[in-house]
């Protein structure tokens, strides 16, 4: 279970340690439309949040030992973002990655002085090398998204959001593994709705509603690097059983038109499971109503910019 709370605590522990990322309206004179641009986060990524209130809660509570640091497997982006936080903090850290991982992130890794170990073909493979390596070395497992910690870290997204826009009415995020999703809907729980927004080849949240249960997916698509997880995870699916998201799902095509717009339109060069959300509006496969507040996360900016056109 997940709350509001847990999320202010978060967001207590983590200060000075993030940056505070603008949320920017499209149309100031005629938009209801906000863009929460939190790929200018250290680290190029929202999952910085969550690392380093999962890294200093451990260290709070003695269950990370500073010598023998902290173990996270990653698409890419939740490596990058406990790499950086360990190295800040002062502590070592080794990232699973898949074989699959883009150069980009791998090279990232390396550069915040994370040991990289690359296993199999996707996140899942990376996971369970990772989980043998924390128990064997004794390492604090930092989980990509289900974790309270990670989650409430990347719900201080929220309480950002509504505090510079008081009255948004909806918040819209995409979904991999859900740690961004539970953080954001349980801090705007009863005060703004959440739209779930997912790849058709990789729906995990969809997935779980319609079943009634967390249940595996296939894994494939452009956005498979930042949201490649096989299932939602606990955290999330309890959060949406309790809030009652809105979701809806956007193919590879709507995808990368939506990241292309984001480069062409505003000058934000990010990567494509960044784009999923943005691509929620754009592709109509969420239509606000004429007088709606939207705010969009714009989660990450860890891409190959050789790729913007």
């Amino acid at each position: 279970m997940i709350t509001r709370d847990d999320v202010l605590a978060a967001q207590q522990r983590i200060h000075g340690r993030v940056r505070r990322t603008p949320v920017i309206a499209v149309d100031p004179t005629t938009s209801n439309l906000w863009l929460k641009c939190e790929f200018l986060q250290l680290a190029g990524v929202f999952k910085t949040r969550g690392a380093f209130n999962r890294i200093l809660a451990g260290l709070e509570s003695g269950t990370l030992d500073p010598v023998k640091g902290i173990v996270a497997a990653s698409g890419g982006n939740a490596g990058l973002a406990n790499a950086y936080a360990a190295a800040q903090v002062g502590v070592p850290a080794t990232v699973f990655v898949p074989e699959t991982a883009p150069a980009v992130k791998v090279a990232r890794l390396r550069e915040y002085g994370a040991t990289v170990q690359q296993v199999g073909q996707e996140y899942a493979e990376a996971y369970l090398a990772a989980i043998d390596f924390a128990d064997a070395a004794g390492a604090l497992f930092c989980h990509a998204y289900d974790q309270l910690e990670i989650a409430a870290g990347a719900g201080t997204i929220g309480e950002e959001i509504l505090t510079d826009i008081p009255d948004v009415d909806t918040i819209v995020v995409a979904v991999g593994g859900g740690g961004l999703f539970a953080g954001i809907a349980a801090a705007a729980e009863g005060r703004a709705r959440v739209v779930a927004v997912e790849p058709t080849q990789i729906p995990t949240l969809h997935s779980a509603l319609r079943a009634g249960e967390p249940v595996d997916v296939a894994v494939s698509g452009i956005a498979a690097d930042a949201l490649g997880a096989r299932r939602i995870g606990s955290i999330a699916f309890d959060v949406a059983r309790r809030t009652g998201p809105t979701s809806v799902l956007v193919d590879d095509d709507a995808i990368r038109a939506a990241r292309t717009a984001l480069w062409q339109d505003y000058r934000m060069a990010v990567e494509y499971g960044a784009a999923a959300a943005y691509a929620g509006l754009t592709s109509n496969a969420y239509q606000p109503a004429p007088d709606e507040r939207v705010a969009v996360v714009i989660c990450g900016a860890n891409t190959d910019p050789t790729t913007l056109v």
